[in-house]
């Protein structure tokens, strides 16, 4: 079976290379479990279903299980993904335990693809241990949180970069004109909107989209409008993330979005320990979940469009009011909330 997977993949052969390293696919003498994790958006689920179609041929049966954590949250979810994992591998329905899938599975060379993994208990009885698996059995899990993977004992992990300028340049555009390169006269419009998206392949595909066929007037109209309000599109995928953090988790998250992003991980764990926090533990969650990762120089660095996402949860706080939102980073904000005497100002930073 060929999965439909987007005609306009960009950047996608050095990707699958080095997937396809970590799974030594030519090696029958094991089972492999390769994990694939990062940002919302970043595309993970098209790495894995190119990767899908590539090798599935060399299995006895296979099974991509989709939206696993939307899946598994529904009524019943998880026992019918593990009845599809059954059916896609085997063509058996009817009653199941995790006994079943262990004995029936045990002795197939088969592929299977768990794709947005969000908790163990979903690892746990979908795809268990290596033992349940025959030899020459693959399976690939595409999660956001590097630390299921971690602890689930995969045998490589694949954490997916952003785009770079040329390939993001040419996502873009083969959504916004169907073609490599951008049109005539919009030149310097899609290198603002490729510097905007950060190398995000959903950022790319939805802002492509949403520009095609608009003159140039309303490329800048838009563009105008996404310096001030984040596409709805985008952060509803992003929000995914954020909205599964802790209590102290989202506060952190929300000051190095606000105000500590490109410091130094040392220096922002002490101010942020100043204030109660335990900051190393929730830092390390933020690495673990994919929201921010942490450079070469020890410095915090978070994509563009989580920094906006995060601000604009801010301003909607108080949309009207400045002085009573959480945190302020703009400075006519703060000198007007400086200069005017605001009692109820809630403000924390």
């Amino acid at each position: 079976m060929v999965l439909d997977v987007n005609e306009n993949i960009v950047g996608m052969d050095s990707r699958l290379e080095r997937l396809l390293s970590g799974l030594h696919i030519q090696s029958n003498d094991d089972v492999c479990i390769v994990g694939v994790c990062g940002l919302g958006g970043i595309g993970k689920t098209t790495i894995i279903t190119a990767l899908y179609n590539k090798i599935s041929n060399q299995f006895q049966s296979t099974s991509f299980l989709t939206n696993v954590r939307e899946e598994s949250a529904k009524d019943s979810g998880l026992l019918k993904l593990q009845q599809q994992l059954l059916d896609d591998t085997l063509g058996v329905r009817g009653q199941l335990t995790l006994k079943n899938i262990h004995d029936r599975l045990s002795s197939k060379k088969v592929l299977i693809s768990l794709d947005d993994i969000d908790n163990r208990r979903e690892l746990e009885h979908l795809v268990g241990k290596h033992s349940w698996f025959g030899h020459g059995s693959r399976i690939i899990i595409t999660t956001r949180k590097k630390y299921l993977l971690t602890t689930h004992g995969v045998d490589y992990m694949y954490e997916v970069d952003k785009l770079n300028d040329v390939e993001a340049l040419q996502l873009f555009c083969s959504y916004a004109f169907k073609q490599q390169l951008p049109g005539k006269g919009y030149k310097d419009l899609s290198t603002q909107v490729v510097r905007y998206a950060d190398g995000l392949p959903l950022a790319l595909k939805v802002l492509g989209s949403l520009l095609f066929g608009k003159g140039v007037k309303d490329w800048k109209s838009e563009l105008k409008k996404l310096q001030e309000v984040p596409n709805i599109e985008i952060t509803n995928v992003l929000k995914i993330s954020y909205d599964g953090l802790d209590h102290t988790q989202k506060i952190i998250f929300m000051d190095i979005a606000c105000f500590f992003n490109g410091g130094h991980v040392e220096v922002v764990t002490q101010v942020l320990d100043g204030s109660r926090f335990k900051a190393e533990s929730g830092i390390n969650a933020l690495v673990d979940r994919c929201l921010i990762t942490i450079s070469t120089d020890k410095k915090i660095e978070m994509h563009d469009s989580l920094i906006q996402m995060a601000k604009e949860i801010v301003y909607k706080e108080c949309p009207n009011e400045p002085g009573e939102r959480s945190r302020l980073w703009k400075h006519e904000d703060v000198c007007r909330l400086l200069t005017i005497n605001t009692e109820t100002c809630v403000l924390k930073n």
